[in-house]
């Protein structure tokens, strides 16, 4: 019988870091009931490197083929970078993968002990039985519709924007600035995506493969690079041109458009599409100047001071009006 781990090299790289990093901290931490899914977090952790390295070869020569910017200094894209293996290698994985399929394990356990059946979106839509290879499209689709709901909605409620306005304060936005975000916006957005996938029966295994292919998108289409797909193309998938007009200096905030993160069909359905040929400058004028240039824990703070000075406004303004911006 041939042994697995020749054939899977994730597999074998997995194996090893589950044995020579995660089961030892573990044992430490008094945490070893986790021992049986370390196994598969150490697998998508390994699968998010490599996103990141697939990304990093793309992209890459793209920016220094034909850069929106040019910049003196890179040090504030050094802060991004740290952000990505957060989220790719650590941070993504661990809530995708552990967190995800402890919740859904118990959901599905409370629905089956009561007669019920666990949602599937087959048994939404039956022509997707026995067609895995579509079935994980329509999941995708699905996920995309929602997270532009998330992101528009974002951008709309001034407390989750005060958070938000991190991912949007980069002036040397680059394709590492995708992952550049708020830890409680991180939170909200793995929520909602948690929610989405309950509700349609996305298996634990699926989900952070279809957040890894969806996020290879979003973060090609953060490159600092002067490349769009056509009067067509721009029309099918997200290029990087139409997501800068999202990042638009003139564009924070409830201002913005393009909020589409892989798919433009919805910005074109709900009249939020911009798909001029401009390649804008990006940042937010009106957040503070730590959200752009800080370092991570500084950005952090700031987020939480500009959350903190919403709800002052909030609890000072007159009843029936409304409390709007970041600035504190």
């Amino acid at each position: 019988m041939i042994d697995p781990f020749v054939i899977d090299p994730f597999m074998a790289l997995a194996g090893r870091l589950q044995g020579g990093i995660v089961i030892p901290l573990l044992y430490r931490l008094d945490l070893m009931q986790w021992e049986d899914i370390s196994f598969g977090w150490s697998l998508f952790a390994v699968y998010g490197l490599f996103q990141v390295l697939i990304t990093w070869a793309i992209a890459m020569p793209l920016e220094a083929w034909r850069p929106v910017e040019r910049w003196p200094g890179r040090r504030v894209v050094l802060t991004d970078m740290f952000y990505t293996l957060i989220a790719r290698v650590g941070l993504l994985p661990l809530v995708t993968f552990v967190l995800f399929y402890q919740v859904q394990v118990h959901v599905n356990g409370f629905l089956v002990d009561r007669g019920w059946i666990p949602p599937m979106l087959e048994r939404l839509i039956p022509p997707l039985f026995g067609h895995p290879v579509l079935t994980f499209f329509a999941y995708a689709i699905i996920l995309d519709f929602a997270d532009y709901w998330r992101h528009r909605i974002s951008h709309m409620i001034p407390a989750w924007y005060a958070l938000h306005a991190l991912h949007h304060a980069q002036r040397q936005m680059t394709f590492w600035s995708d992952d550049r975000n708020h830890l409680l916006d991180d939170l909200l957005s793995a929520l909602w995506f948690g929610l989405i996938a309950l509700l349609i029966g996305i298996s634990p295994f699926q989900f952070p493969l279809l957040v890894f292919m969806l996020r290879f998108v979003e973060s090609l289409s953060h490159a600092n690079t002067r490349i769009s797909f056509g009067r067509i193309g721009e029309r099918v998938i997200v290029s990087p041109r139409f997501h800068r007009a999202h990042h638009g200096v003139l564009a924070a905030g409830k201002r913005s458009c393009n909020y589409g993160a892989v798919l433009p069909w919805w910005d074109m359905l709900f009249g939020t599409a911009d798909f001029s040929p401009a390649f804008a400058p990006t940042g937010d004028l009106e957040a503070p100047e730590a959200l752009a240039t800080g370092g991570y824990l500084a950005q952090q703070s700031a987020g939480l001071a500009s959350l903190a000075a919403v709800f002052r406004r909030a609890r000072k303004a007159p009843a029936g009006s409304s409390s709007a911006g970041i600035r504190g």
